[in-house]
């Protein structure tokens, strides 16, 4: 049978001075998969949008801001992550500038900037704590991870550099 995963993006916008991140923090639905926690901006990819077309959409549509300068830092394939154990695959980017200035919250959640020293400290999914040192590492090359769920908790995490 055929892999076929929900395709998204995933973003990290970064403030002028590269010190804090632009998350949300889901708060807005009682019924949100991710109540309660930060993440960073994105969602599923439209079909005829190339990954970084998607990447600029979500953001435009959840921070309204305009990407100017993004940069891919990885892939994550996570297997069952969905509500109804959907398999995901995300491209995750790191935005270094963009134009305009994001509303206090959006459809989601609050936004805010959160110290990018501190993103470990908060609220996130399990995994995410594997995967964010390598965002935001100096390490140029992209990772490329494999992170399975199940029954909504990560089972395991691995990842390349090439």
């Amino acid at each position: 049978m055929p892999y076929t995963p929900i395709l998204a993006t995933l973003g990290y916008v970064l403030s002028p001075d590269r010190s804090d991140v632009l998350l949300v923090h889901r708060n807005a639905r009682a019924d949100d998969q991710h109540l309660g926690k930060y993440n960073g901006l994105g969602g599923k990819m439209e079909p005829g949008e190339d990954v970084v077309e998607c990447m600029r959409r979500e953001i435009r549509e959840e921070a309204m801001i305009e990407c100017l300068d993004l940069h891919l830092r990885g892939t994550i394939n996570w297997p069952g992550f969905g509500k109804q154990g959907e398999d995901w695959f995300g491209f995750v980017f790191l935005v270094t500038r963009y134009d305009g200035t994001p509303p206090p919250a959006n459809a989601e959640g609050t936004l805010e900037w959160k110290p990018v020293s501190s993103i470990l400290d908060l609220p996130l999914w399990e995994g995410d704590r594997h995967f964010l040192p390598l965002v935001f590492d100096t390490d140029p090359r992209p990772f490329h991870g494999v992170m399975p769920y199940r029954d909504g908790r990560m089972v395991s995490w691995s990842h390349t550099r090439l």
